[in-house]
């Protein structure tokens, strides 16, 4: 299944506090990603800084899991939007002629 998570920082978290911990947020991050559940990080254009995270996980369970070991989550730096995505079979619905 796939997820797209995207972080969000928790009210009140400076800057700062957070860049303390972004050298082990990241490895963090490396090892989800060696272990086959990141599957690609992005910036987000319109917000510099703010990342977004495409997971590969069996459920939003084990998702929220794999976020849980992330020390900006441990530490209550960070909360998720986690959107679990399907496929998109709509446009089988509009007017394309069929056979």
């Amino acid at each position: 299944m796939k997820i797209l998570v995207m972080p969000k920082p928790i009210a009140g978290v400076s800057r700062e506090e957070m860049m303390q911990h972004a050298p082990a947020e990241i490895q963090a991050v490396w090892e989800l990603y060696k272990q086959g559940v990141v599957r690609e990080f992005y910036t987000r254009a319109n917000e510099a800084g703010r990342v977004v995270l495409m997971f590969e996980s069996a459920s939003v369970e084990a998702a929220t899991d794999a976020l849980a070991t992330l020390p900006f989550a441990q530490l209550h730096l960070i909360d998720f939007d986690i959107i679990p995505l399907a496929p998109f079979f709509g446009l089988e619905h509009l007017s394309i002629s069929k056979s």
